[in-house]
């Protein structure tokens, strides 16, 4: 059982890493729409609606911002394991904020929370972490957007909308991921 395990997360994890290198190869996405009018303040929510591919900034109870989003390479459902591609969903909070991540700034979500490790552990296997909302991948020339879902189980925007995210949402922001 240990190896059938071992075997089907390399599998996924081959699998992952195939997709994500191929949407590397796949001619990115051309952007030339002009910036919005800044943001003043922080935010008190985050909504990303994973079926719309949409995240929505909320302030005062009015969203201020839409974005169109990526979301992991096999995005239906709530994630279930480490390698799965999946976006989890319900109730997040952000909890870090890395200005040299490997792709243009990112804000850590706090998965997996402590029913997601409850449900692994009863499982027997890893619910996977590391769930970011960040721009494109470093390297990836400004003003491009590489096409579909690609990302691990991350939500993925533009670099000019990560900086904007980034300016107005601090440590503790409510994000809500719904199906």
């Amino acid at each position: 059982m240990r190896r059938l395990f071992r075997l089907l997360a390399y599998l996924a994890l081959v699998a992952a890493l195939g997709l994500i290198t191929a949407s590397l190869f796949m001619a990115p996405e051309k952007l030339d729409s002009p910036p919005p009018p800044p943001l003043s303040g922080q935010v008190d929510r985050i909504i990303i609606e994973k079926t719309a591919r949409r995240m929505q900034l909320i302030q005062d109870g009015k969203p201020v911002r839409s974005y169109q989003i990526s979301l992991g390479f096999s995005p239906a459902g709530d994630k279930e394991r480490q390698g799965d591609g999946r976006t989890p969903e319900g109730e997040f909070t952000i909890d870090r904020r890395n200005a040299e991540s490997a792709f243009h700034l990112s804000v850590g979500l706090n998965y997996p929370r402590p029913q997601d490790r409850a449900r692994a552990a009863a499982g027997g296997y890893n619910p996977g972490g590391d769930i970011f909302i960040h721009g494109q991948p470093n390297g990836l020339a400004e003003g491009f957007k590489l096409r579909g879902d690609w990302t691990a189980g991350c939500i993925a925007v533009t670099n000019a909308e990560m900086r904007e995210i980034w300016a107005v949402t601090p440590i503790g922001t409510k994000v809500e991921i719904r199906p």
